[in-house]
């Protein structure tokens, strides 16, 4: 079994990045694919991106394609998202998950084994 913890959320401004860490215990990160999930108040946790065990193959939504990438330092446990060009609508709690095998196209949220508490984002107009 393995524990996440995300790091990193806070306060910006639209236009502003951040990036959120997501760290990794009591198995070693390399053999779970991550994700990035998000959930704003009143919605449904709904998928960002993820990224494969070994880093190669990356796969987002649409609507952070091109602004948030994913990568992943297993020798740090430690997973990443960078998230550019910050828009209001990106206000949410952020999550990470782990799951135990392929993750490309793996978008909804039951099908993933392990999830961090969340770490807050919000994002001023």
């Amino acid at each position: 079994q393995v524990q996440l913890v995300e790091s990193g959320g806070g306060l910006v401004q639209a236009g502003d990045s951040l990036r959120l860490s997501c760290a990794a215990s009591g198995r070693t990160l390399s053999s779970y694919g991550m994700g990035w999930f998000r959930q704003a108040p009143g919605k449904e946790r709904e998928f960002v991106g993820s990224i494969s065990t070994n880093g190669g193959v990356t796969y987002y939504q649409d609507s952070v394609k091109g602004r948030f990438t994913i990568s992943r330092d297993n020798a740090k446990n430690t997973v990443y998202l960078q998230m550019k060009s910050l828009k209001p609508e990106d206000a949410a709690v952020y999550y990470c998950a782990a799951r135990n095998g392929l993750v490309t196209g793996v978008t909804s949220t039951s099908s993933w084994d392990y999830w961090g508490p969340g770490t807050q984002v919000t994002v001023s107009s």
